[in-house]
């Protein structure tokens, strides 16, 4: 499809640097397209593309952002801005898909933008000017351009763009709600943890970022790859015991055991609060975490799912027992008040049908699980991980992850993140790492009194979703609910590592905290 570029200036159309004098939107420049959009109607927009958020552009093949305004835009329309960054790999500005959360963003009405961003995969060739103003690199040599904490600067530089032209472009860049999927949602979620820290001003101030606020007004988050210094050993604690786990080897299984009890002290340093304002400690997490999962089958349950008995639940036609869920879209006493939304009703995978030849009967509460059968059941749908799942790199023993990639330099090594692995690899972090990995997590961040946190959350994780373990979104979301905000959570039922899905309950949540017409 056609497009005109609506930036002022000249455009290298290959992977480099480039610099231009200032940043520029024109809003006469766009073009009128349209597209057809999940029920089958038609949605006009006018699209402006290869917007640069940046003056000193280092890679642009990605270092610019796509705006999509649909008819009937005004200043005041929230603006969707969706971030495709999956695996902490670069994601390059894309246009909307009918499918996805941008598509149904368009036909609801909201400006939709989609940022091109730099990840631990992209690279340029240096020039002889790039070698010079960059010392540690030489002519000819590959350069990557986008290991962190790039990716997260790039989209802060894209919501400032926003914010410097509100008046020029139509929608409110005082209502910017953000979603990403996997590295994608710790990408939205580090937006609306982070907003205006000073910790990343002189990192953006060198990008030729625009001078204004980076905050955002609410974030969705599908299941976030955060918290990577602590995601080893929550996966430990919580898949230890598993089947898979005790068949390792003598060596992994021994790491699996010395992560797993690294996790008590750090549940008990975040000093969490339940919503009952008692304390969330490591003696009491695995029946919160159980009550959360029962909450996530209940919900489904009500909405018509199957919830079989050979995975762990306990049922009962009476309340009662550690943990009560709603019945028939009820609510207990002890969820009065809680206003989160039930999830739509989803069929079960093949073989996941009850023991006793059908679906449980309408109206029972699930009143108990053994975790143990549960999480089994969770590694029996996919393998788990190695030992460790994300810190991996341990010379003679495992190979580099993706993370280790992501924390890695511009020359392309990898770098361990954790004390932990680098322990085992007989080495310590250094002191840039140890930032990058603090600016990576949007964890460290929440309640430091400096941080414009936004104030509405959306965040999902499948209740059998592996990629990460169930107390990395827990443990986000419960620090959230503590410093005050509006969080919608929800360990999405039957749900694998995946996104963008219960659109109707998701912008139905838009809707709410903006006040528009749905």
């Amino acid at each position: 499809m056609k497009r005109i570029f609506a930036a002022m200036f000249c455009v290298c159309l290959s992977a480099g640097a480039m610099a231009q004098s200032a940043l520029a939107f024109d809003a006469s420049a766009g073009e009128k397209s349209k597209m057809t959009v999940y029920d089958g109607s038609e949605v006009n927009y006018t699209a402006y593309e290869r917007l640069f958020y940046v003056t000193n552009v280092e890679d642009s093949t990605y270092q610019f952002l796509n705006v999509y305004v649909p008819d009937g835009a005004t200043q005041q329309t929230p603006i969707f801005l969706r971030t495709y960054v999956g695996g902490y790999m670069a994601s390059p500005a894309a246009q909307p898909q009918a499918g996805d959360a941008t598509g149904r963003a368009l036909k609801e009405g909201y400006v939709v933008v989609i940022p091109g961003t730099r990840g631990r995969n992209s690279s340029i060739v240096a020039d002889k000017q790039y070698a010079k103003t960059h010392k540690v690199v030489t002519k000819g040599q590959t350069v990557y351009t986008g290991r962190a904490p790039k990716a997260i600067l790039d989209l802060k530089a894209a919501i400032r763009y926003l914010r410097h032209f509100d008046k020029e472009m139509l929608g409110d860049a005082e209502r910017i709600i953000t979603d990403g999927t996997s590295a994608g949602g710790a990408m939205s979620a580090l937006m609306g943890a982070t907003g205006n820290n000073p910790e990343y001003a002189a990192l953006l101030k060198a990008m030729g970022a625009a001078d204004e606020r980076d905050d955002v007004f609410a974030s969705v988050c599908y299941c976030p790859i955060i918290d990577l210094e602590h995601a080893d050993m929550a996966y430990e604690w919580l898949y230890g015991q598993t089947d898979s786990r005790q068949s390792l080897d003598d060596t992994h299984r021994q790491m699996s055991k010395e992560l797993a009890a690294l996790f008590p002290a750090y549940v008990n340093s975040l000093n969490l609060m339940k919503p009952d304002g008692t304390p969330l400690t490591a003696d009491n997490y695995l029946d919160y975490l159980k009550s959360e999962i029962i909450r996530a089958a209940q919900t489904a349950k009500n909405a018509g799912a199957y919830i079989p008995d050979s995975i762990g639940f306990s049922f009962s036609s009476e309340a009662g027992g550690m943990f009560t869920a709603p019945i028939n879209g009820g609510i207990p006493p002890q969820m009065q008040g809680d206003k989160r939304p039930m999830m739509q009703a989803e069929q079960p995978p093949m073989g996941m049908r009850p023991m006793h030849g059908g679906q449980l009967q309408v109206g029972e509460y699930i009143t108990g699980l053994d975790m143990q059968k549960y999480l089994n059941y969770v590694v029996s749908t996919q393998a788990l991980k190695g030992v460790p799942a994300f810190d991996s790199q341990i010379e003679g023993i495992n190979n580099a992850s993706g993370e280790n990639e992501e924390f890695g330099d511009e020359t392309g090594s990898n770098a361990n993140f954790t004390d932990y692995t680098a322990r085992r690899n007989n080495a310590a972090l250094t002191d840039a790492i140890r930032q990058n990995v603090r600016l990576m997590n949007p964890m460290s961040f929440i309640g430091d009194g400096t941080t414009s946190v936004a104030p509405h959350w959306y965040i999902r994780h499948g209740a059998r979703d592996r990629d990460t373990s169930f107390p990395i979104p827990v443990n986000f979301a419960t620090k959230l609910q503590n410093a005050g905000k509006d969080v919608n959570f929800l360990l999405a039922w039957n749900r694998p590592h995946s996104g963008d899905y219960a659109l109707d309950e998701l912008f139905q949540w838009i809707a709410e905290i903006t006040q528009s017409k749905f």
